[in-house]
């Protein structure tokens, strides 16, 4: 089979996936059904080896998200792929992503949901260092470094669950709450999905990840990996639901929001920006889920997934047709030249923003309402915020400096929109669901909509923020104001810009004196003293006694007996004599 043909079969699989998962998790949604089905693989001497899946509105629905943007992905690769020699190979790891996706996403079991946690995490990894160069090792490095952070933890998870006689989480979630076990558990499962989704202090691997063919940006940071934990925690949200972990976690998840929006003013790149933009989403989903709203953040997961995946991919568009610039600096005017793409691309920046009616206005502005209503202090409704205004910040900047002005790349370009019509024809499909989603969504997840009762000014709050934000965002663009601080605040804009030095923790300190130190254990301990006392020991001991052993075997005991009676009795004559 060439590459095209399948490339083709599999987006059209996926796609007919998708609209079947859509359609069960409608009906499973007005009918609300849940199926826990318990498939039994092995059984023997009385011992059964059981997969068990949970089907609901969530999975179901999560599930078509996933296929239907994976599928839009594949067929875009067609177009953006199409010079690489290893595309089968490319569109397989994509396929093996996307399956590692959908066994966590079905599995109320920890074991199984280890194994799509585990597999996301190793296909990652093949992912990111797809184009082999040293960044994209060093970047696969740190990705599967973190993440094996996590894996430990949810391992530590299944280790204490052990207690209770069954990994089936979903059973013991209401005896965990009451519990000292919920405490242990919570723990764990809470740093698993902080390492996942990239929470401080684990932030750093997420821009790394750019590294990545933009195709598969556009699928890991819209509904696939960095997603996984938010899911996990939403699967286990009565385990954070008043107590000090809830609010730990709505500390750090509106820190990891603030610092995103923060690092994102003053980023260059166009992908890194985009990856800033995920990892504050992802915050604004934890601190939803923290606040006890596990439904809404979910809604929020779904309609992020569609704006965001359209975001990547306008990015990979524009980065293609510039002959692999990713630099905001060299862009401009590309109005008149990717009409097409551009659309899309502010039409996702304005979903992002919160544009009223575009899919990120029904989550975002109810979720921010909410945040009005809630019991919270001071500090975390400022940065709530004030992080919502650093989005529109952000969003307007690089619609400045991508969009409007002069063509800053080269004189002569060959920059069109009709030359790559796969990518064109991806974009427009989830253009439509960006457009669309949001709406169909709350419609489908609140019927009864949410009683929200508040004074004017907290109601144009959102609004007002935004603007402030937009407006800030497009007037510093102007007066290039990021390049003119200079060297007056060099070390506050170095602190803010580089993500508050956790890409510089994480790589250079961790690689020094830590993994130098734990180098020098492992020769001296592991491979050292522990080797000569233990292993390598005990087999030189057994083999020289066994050689000993042989020896006395191999040869005739009567010999020796005489020899031993003769040289008795010449030692007792002797003696007498």
């Amino acid at each position: 089979m060439t590459y095209l043909s399948i490339c083709f079969v599999s987006f059209i699989s996926l796609f007919i996936l998708s609209l079947l998962m859509f359609v069960l998790g409608v009906y499973f949604i007005l009918n609300n059904l849940i199926y826990f089905i318990e498939w039994e693989i092995l059984s023997m001497n009385s011992n059964s080896v059981v997969m068990t899946l949970i089907l609901d509105y969530m999975s179901l629905m999560f599930m078509g998200f996933v296929l239907f943007i994976s599928s839009l992905v594949i067929y875009y690769s067609m177009d953006y792929m199409s010079s690489d020699l290893n595309i089968n190979r490319f569109i397989m790891m994509v396929l093996m992503f996307v399956l590692s996706m959908m066994m966590m996403i079905i599995s109320p079991n920890l074991i199984s949901i280890l194994l799509g946690w585990d597999g996301l995490g190793l296909v990652s990894y093949c992912l990111v260092i797809y184009y082999q160069n040293v960044k994209s090792y060093s970047a696969g490095m740190l990705t599967a470094l973190s993440n094996r952070i996590g894996d430990v933890a949810l391992l530590m998870s299944i280790a204490w669950m052990m207690n209770f006689g069954g990994w089936n989480y979903i059973f013991y979630l209401d005896y965990l709450n009451n519990s000292f076990e919920m405490l242990i558990i919570s723990l764990f499962i809470l740093l698993a999905a902080m390492t996942k989704s990239a929470q401080i202090p684990f932030s750093s691997w997420l821009p790394a990840a750019m590294a990545a063919p933009t195709p598969v940006s556009a699928l890991v940071h819209s509904s696939t990996l960095v997603t996984a934990g938010v899911y996990l925690l939403i699967r286990f949200n009565m385990l954070f639901l008043n107590n000090k972990i809830g609010m730990f976690l709505l500390l750090i998840s509106c820190l990891t929001m603030f610092m995103s929006g923060l690092g994102a003013n003053y980023e260059f790149d166009l992908k890194k920006i985009i990856a800033l933009s995920t990892l504050s989403q992802l915050g604004l989903m934890m601190s939803t889920l923290a606040l006890g709203f596990p439904k809404l953040a979910f809604f929020h997961l779904l309609t992020h997934a569609l704006f965001k995946a359209l975001l990547f991919m306008c990015a990979g568009s524009i980065i293609h047709n510039m002959k692999d610039v990713q630099d905001i600096r060299f862009m401009g005017g590309l109005m008149g030249q990717l009409p097409l793409t551009v659309i899309c691309f502010n039409t996702a920046n304005l979903a992002l923003c919160g544009m009223p009616f575009l899919a990120g206005f029904y989550s975002k502005d109810l979720i921010l309402e909410l945040v009005c209503m809630s019991n919270m202090n001071m500090f975390m409704f400022f940065l709530f915020f004030l992080s919502t205004g650093l989005t529109v910040c952000y969003s307007f900047r690089l619609i400045y400096y991508s969009m409007t002005g002069e063509f800053n790349f080269m004189p002569l370009n060959s920059i069109d929109d009709n030359v790559n019509v796969k990518m064109s024809r991806g974009m427009i499909g989830l253009f439509i669901m960006a457009v669309m989603g949001g709406s169909f969504m709350s419609w489908l997840m609140f019927p009864i909509p949410h009683m929200i009762c508040l004074p004017l000014y907290l109601k144009v709050l959102a609004l007002i923020v935004s603007f402030i934000g937009g407006y800030i965002g497009y007037f510093v663009s102007i007066l290039k104001f990021d390049n003119k601080m200079g060297f007056k605040y060099y070390y506050l804009k170095l602190f803010m810009g580089s993500m508050w030095f956790m890409p510089i923790i994480s790589t250079y300190y961790l690689s020094g004196t830590p993994l130098l130190s734990g180098s020098s254990i492992l020769k001296s301990m592991d491979q050292g003293w522990s080797e000569y006392l233990g292993g390598q020991g005990m087999y030189l001991f057994m083999m020289n006694y066994s050689k000993i052993n042989q020896w006395f075997q191999n040869n005739s005991l009567k010999v020796y007996l005489v020899i031993f009676m003769l040289w008795i009795m010449l030692l007792s004559g002797c003696m007498i004599y």
